[in-house]
């Protein structure tokens, strides 16, 4: 049987305090959490405004304004399944285990995540996210051979005040794009973002395979 007096002064040991404080300092991770699930909050708003929208204002919309509002929806979708992971991966793995092991609801990610598996799935996501934005931005690029202005310049702002005066005049008619947001060197330069974010993923995942080498299978009994 342990001593009492013994137990009673490594208790009281000041060599054992400031371990603990270091390891509680884990908590203060708590209010950024909580944070992103305000975050997530406010993207839900976003996603019923934009949806609403779209439920609206369809029958007088083009397809092209159709379908970037769709992929704006599948944006904001994505950007929420990030919060998600960054959220449950990261409380998971920096500050307290979630006690989910017999839960029917738990993700099949987590039951194995760490540091590693968090980064290289959130660079996945990213990149997800980033195809989203470029396939937008490709599908604005096609106004650009139709000869329509840059959005904020005097030319687009001519073309949106004869596009209100058509409106007035022919009530009913189809909304049209009146300006552009793409350009050549934005469309490039995102293209080249989205093609380095495709190589740190690549590097991500191949530095997290040589750090944990599968291990070997073993010899086949003779």
């Amino acid at each position: 049987m342990a001593d009492p007096r013994t137990t009673a002064v490594s208790r009281k040991d000041p060599s054992t305090f400031l371990p603990k404080l270091i390891f509680s300092s884990r908590w203060l991770q708590l209010p950024l959490y909580l944070g992103l699930i305000v975050a997530q909050c406010v993207y839900v708003f976003l996603f019923i405004k934009e949806l609403i929208h779209l439920v609206s204002d369809a029958p007088g919309m083009t397809e092209q304004m159709i379908m970037l509002l769709v992929l704006s929806l599948i944006d904001v979708v994505m950007i929420s399944n990030l919060l998600v992971m960054v959220i449950v991966g990261g409380y998971e793995t920096f500050v307290s285990r979630l006690r989910l092991e017999n839960h029917p609801d738990q993700p099949e990610w987590l039951s194995h995540v760490n540091a590693s598996v968090l980064k290289v799935k959130l660079a996945m996501a990213i990149i997800g996210i980033s195809s989203i934005h470029l396939l937008k931005t490709f599908i604005e690029a096609g106004a650009m051979e139709s000869g329509l202005p840059l959005c904020g310049t005097v030319e687009a702002l001519a073309a949106a005040q004869q596009a209100a005066e058509f409106a007035a005049a022919n009530a009913g008619m189809v909304a049209t794009k009146i300006c552009t947001t793409a350009t050549a060197a934005g469309v490039l330069w995102q293209t080249i973002i989205h093609c380095v974010f495709i190589l740190s993923a690549i590097g991500i995942a191949w530095t997290d395979k040589l750090m944990h080498p599968a291990k070997p299978a073993k010899a086949a009994a003779h």
